[in-house]
């Protein structure tokens, strides 16, 4: 375990820190290279291998819904439905007003700029204020992480996600004295749900304001969103919004969730669901303890990601790019092993490898095969056979669907993003106990000090 050191102050010991020209050099070189190569496959490869924006056409479709007063839910002719609440279309309604092609490159740009966007403020968040070290860091950063499959799925789909990362990862990274701080939290939840989440981790943490101006805004979205009555009645009344399946199926190898996971060892979604639901509601209050504990030793971005990642585990989908949150794990990771010492230091820095790696777009060469849905966002769980969202919108839950025969090392590679999820949680699980034990001695030895608490246990 690292020494770590007082929350804001990132300086590390002795010349472990770089200067700040050289890294901020070594960054924009990086991203350059990391840039070119992406510019060299998307200039020579057909656009469907690069980007396939069905998502953002679902939001813009959406969107257009609410502006010509059609129906939000269940859209005839198609297994691409809208599984957002109203509001979110409502917003969508910037998008419906734009040419196909402005909605297209803005939010890809926009994309683009979150995931360097999340980088700084995680940094930010870790300490760092030398200006030059930070924007090398996050330069850095985004030229490695931006080959990772959930970044280059969520920019081939046009999805939402690395926005959502971003606005959550702003916010809950804001001095607590900040008067509006939840808001971010709030929004993101009226679009996605899965980031009501961090709700009940602020009401755990002792932030009751931060935590009533997310409760609020997105009660707020709730109510705004009836202006759409017939759609809004269907999404929260008539419990659309529980309905997992409808977003797609369940047990798809493309749903790295612990859902996802038992549906596929059970043989059956029915065989699934007693199994899960137990489960993640004891995952959930697990990771929400162990982010909280970790909070309060001063870990305040390890407690964020500890939170994020028992959404990703808990919710009944999560499917492959909403992984994006590997991007801030990693630059924690590689955070710690910067500060570690001796073994530790090798063994946090092979922990941030290693996920990079086992989260990395593979060229679609690896699998001896051509593939329909594009090349460089495929991550390793993809190569198992595996079951299409067609099949399942059109015959429903089949015993001889491809997920439930995996053996041997399909189920290791298959399950690849959620085991890999697990062993975070595990990791997580140990740093937060090792320090609530070195705050108990702490306090028993005469007072509580965080810093010195964490510094016990880094011996």
């Amino acid at each position: 375990m690292p020494n770590l050191v007082q929350p804001g102050s990132a300086a590390l010991a002795g010349d472990a820190r770089p200067a700040g020209r050289t890294v901020l050099t070594a960054g924009v070189i990086l991203v350059i290279i990391s840039l070119a190569c992406y510019g060299a496959f998307v200039v020579s490869h057909p656009t469907n291998q690069w980007l396939n924006a069905v998502d953002l056409h679902v939001y813009v479709r959406g969107g257009r819904a609410v502006a010509h007063g059609r129906p939000l839910y269940n859209w005839p002719g198609t297994t691409n439905q809208f599984t957002y609440p109203p509001f979110a279309a409502m917003l969508f309604t910037v998008l419906a007003a734009l040419p196909w092609r402005v909605v297209l490159g803005l939010w890809s740009l926009a994309s683009l700029a979150a995931l360097p966007a999340t980088i700084w403020v995680t940094l930010g968040a870790l300490g760092y204020r030398d200006r030059e070290v930070r924007a090398g860091g996050t330069l850095l950063a985004t030229a490695v992480l931006f080959w990772t499959a959930p970044v280059l799925h969520v920019i081939y789909l046009g999805q939402i996600e690395l926005l959502l990362m971003a606005l959550v990862m702003w916010d809950m990274c804001q001095p607590d004295r900040r008067r509006w701080q939840g808001i971010g939290v709030g929004i993101a939840a009226a679009i996605k749900l899965v980031p009501l989440i961090f709700i009940p981790y602020l009401l755990l943490t002792r932030r009751y304001r931060q935590a009533a101006v997310a409760a609020g805004t997105f009660m707020a979205s709730v109510v705004i969103g009836f202006a759409l009555p017939a759609d809004s009645r269907a999404w929260w009344l008539d419990g659309l919004f529980v309905r997992g399946s409808r977003t797609g199926f369940i047990g798809r190898d493309a749903n790295q969730s612990l859902a996802g996971l038992i549906t596929r060892l059970a043989g059956s979604v029915a065989a699934g669901e007693p199994i899960w639901l137990p489960v993640v509601v004891l995952t959930g209050i697990v990771g929400l303890a162990c982010a909280t504990l970790l909070h309060r030793a001063g870990q305040r971005v390890a407690g964020v990601l500890t939170c994020a990642l028992t959404g990703l585990l808990v919710s009944p989908i999560s499917w492959d790019h909403h992984w994006v949150w590997v991007v801030p794990i990693v630059v924690v990771l590689a955070w710690y092993g910067l500060r570690a010492r001796g073994a530790l230091r090798y063994a946090w820095l092979a922990g941030g490898l290693l996920v990079t790696g086992l989260f990395a777009a593979w060229p679609g060469v690896v699998w001896g095969e051509p593939r329909p849905a594009g090349d460089f966002f495929e991550g390793l769980i993809w190569l198992p056979p595996g079951t299409t969202a067609g099949q399942f919108a059109r015959l429903g839950d089949r015993p001889w669907y491809a997920e439930y025969h995996w053996h041997g090392w399909q189920l290791i590679i298959g399950n690849l993003d959620v085991l890999t999820g697990l062993a975070l949680f595990v990791v997580a699980a140990v740093l937060a106990a090792r320090l609530a034990m070195a705050r108990r001695h702490a306090a028993s030895a005469g007072g509580v000090d965080p810093v010195s608490a964490a510094a016990a246990v880094s011996r």
